[in-house]
């Protein structure tokens, strides 16, 4: 299951100044930055093809890729650049690699193609890998993104668009959580779901981000193995959108694929009232994020006029069980969702 990374290189074109970027064998010229966060930098770049007129032809990056569907039409993509400072981060972007190419879903954003190349470190510099992860491109942003904007507008999604929406979403969740062994994606939130707005249809969405992704199920026996549990979420998993057993982990549980589900009732929220149901606490004097969410207390904020139907609130407290146990599991979900796009859209 592991990745062979003998062979791959990623260069920099010295004869175009540091404008182009090599990938195994195909060339990228970049375009301009998108994003940043930590030692991550998102470009968006354009393939740059030896003989313009073969692009339809197969040749370059479509070429190499399985699912045309995911060959650009104008040849641009995202591509994401790590600088990697110690074996430990090393580990890291080669286990999100290998967890990438396990998943096959039109709602999970696909890893296209990657690198990793050794670097030497110098005065100004610390790192001694660095990283190139090609995806897709989306340029309408994250569902994060768009809550903002529609905030400041004091727009929102119709119900029809908010089901339509999570509908995706979980689709996307079903296909990770039915692998063998299962595998939650454990940072379920609107800055890792891409939107994509389309003329008289829903918009689509698209899980991203599997930086995170484990296999789901892990037996918990000791106060070790909980505390162990906690201090990899505390790092790895959105605080307001963490589930309460990644907060205060028992020293007897069995963790599995539930703690997306959690997350994915936060979302449900988020994709209505642009954030999740727990950051009132953020705000509040005295407030504590981590004791509204094992108290699963739940704040409903004036919405739409008219409002949102009562029932997508009931939907939204169903997935928020503070016990796992009794969380339902994605298929429930999948039913009932398809019970209320089939009640509440036109």
């Amino acid at each position: 299951m592991g990745c062979s990374f003998s062979g791959l290189n990623a260069l920099y074109d010295a004869v175009n100044g540091g404008t182009d970027v090599w990938i195994n064998e195909n060339r990228f010229r970049i375009v301009r930055q998108l994003g940043e966060g930590g030692f991550a930098f998102v470009y968006l770049v354009k393939e740059v093809l030896a003989d313009s007129s073969s692009a339809s032809a197969g040749s370059g990056l479509a070429k190499k890729l399985k699912d045309s569907s995911h060959v650009s039409d104008d040849g641009t993509y995202a591509m994401k650049k790590v600088l990697i400072q110690n074996s430990e981060q090393l580990e890291l972007v080669r286990e999100e690699i290998r967890v990438s190419s396990l998943f096959n879903h039109p709602n999970l954003l696909p890893l296209l193609d990657h690198a990793i190349i050794s670097v030497k470190p110098t005065q100004e510099t610390s790192w001694n890998h660095e990283a190139y992860l090609l995806f897709p491109v989306h340029l309408d942003g994250t569902l994060f993104d768009n809550a903002k904007t529609m905030k400041a507008k004091k727009e929102f999604y119709s119900t029809s668009d908010v089901l339509q929406i999570f509908r995706q979403l979980c689709a996307g969740l079903k296909h990770m959580h039915s692998l063998d062994p299962p595998y939650a994606h454990n940072d379920v939130k609107p800055g890792n779901i891409l939107i994509t707005q389309r003329k008289g249809q829903p918009p689509l969405a698209i899980l991203m981000d599997f930086g995170s992704a484990r296999p789901a199920r892990r037996q918990i026996r000791t106060r070790s193995e909980a505390l162990q549990l906690q201090e990899w979420a505390a790092e790895h998993c959105s605080a307001p959108f963490r589930a309460p057993e990644l907060w205060d982990c028992p020293s007897h549980a069995d963790i599995d694929e539930r703690t997306d589900i959690w997350s994915l009732g936060c979302t449900l929220y988020a994709i209505m009232y642009g954030l999740s149901p727990f950051e009132y606490a953020l705000g509040e004097s005295g407030g504590s994020l981590q004791l509204a969410i094992v108290n699963a207390q739940v704040k409903w904020p004036a919405g739409p006029k008219p409002p949102y139907p009562e029932a997508l609130h009931q939907f939204v407290t169903w997935m928020l069980q503070p016990q796992a146990a009794v969380r339902p599991q994605i298929n429930d979900i999948i039913i009932h969702v398809d019970k209320l796009i089939a009640k509440f859209s036109p």
